[in-house]
């Protein structure tokens, strides 16, 4: 029995590896985006959680603020604390500007806590499905969670701080 939550994490994750990306495009890694989110409650069909991200480009360096609603829809049980989830940005090309992420993101998600936590994201989208969030994304967080299911992210312009 306390192997369960170990194999649901291994499942997602062996889920997610399996996630082709698309196909035919040369990618160019144009930088990091970082996303701080608020507690969530899983609500064992999903939940919702707010973010604000910083999108820090690497040529030219560059740094844009997003605001983000991150929605999960499959296996959801527990609450975590705020976290932090940081992936690597991979585009068509190379330019990037003040609106590059803005758009919806799709894919699917895995994330295990009993204290400590850890997650994985697979996110493809963006404006014309031309933005893909690193194939394996890490969410940190603390609380006692196990969710598996599919992931919408979308990014918009910073709103009022």
């Amino acid at each position: 029995m306390r192997q369960l939550p170990y194999l649901a994490a291994v499942g997602a994750v062996a889920v997610l590896l399996t996630i082709p990306s698309p196909a035919g495009a040369e990618r160019f890694r144009i930088g990091r985006l970082l996303c701080f989110s608020e507690p969530r409650v899983g609500l064992v069909l999903g939940s919702t959680q707010s973010l604000r991200c910083v999108f820090d480009g690497v040529r030219p360096a560059r740094r844009y603020i997003y605001e983000g609603r991150i929605r999960r829809v499959g296996l959801d049980l527990g609450v975590t604390s705020a976290g932090t989830l940081s992936w690597a940005v991979f585009a068509r090309t190379s330019r990037i500007g003040a609106g590059t992420l803005r758009g919806s993101y799709v894919g699917a998600s895995g994330n295990f806590a009993l204290g400590p936590g850890l997650g994985a994201n697979v996110l493809i989208g963006g404006s014309r499905r031309s933005i893909m969030l690193q194939p394996i994304s890490i969410e940190r967080s603390i609380g006692l969670n196990l969710a598996a299911g599919v992931t919408h992210l979308t990014l918009g312009p910073r709103g009022p701080r």
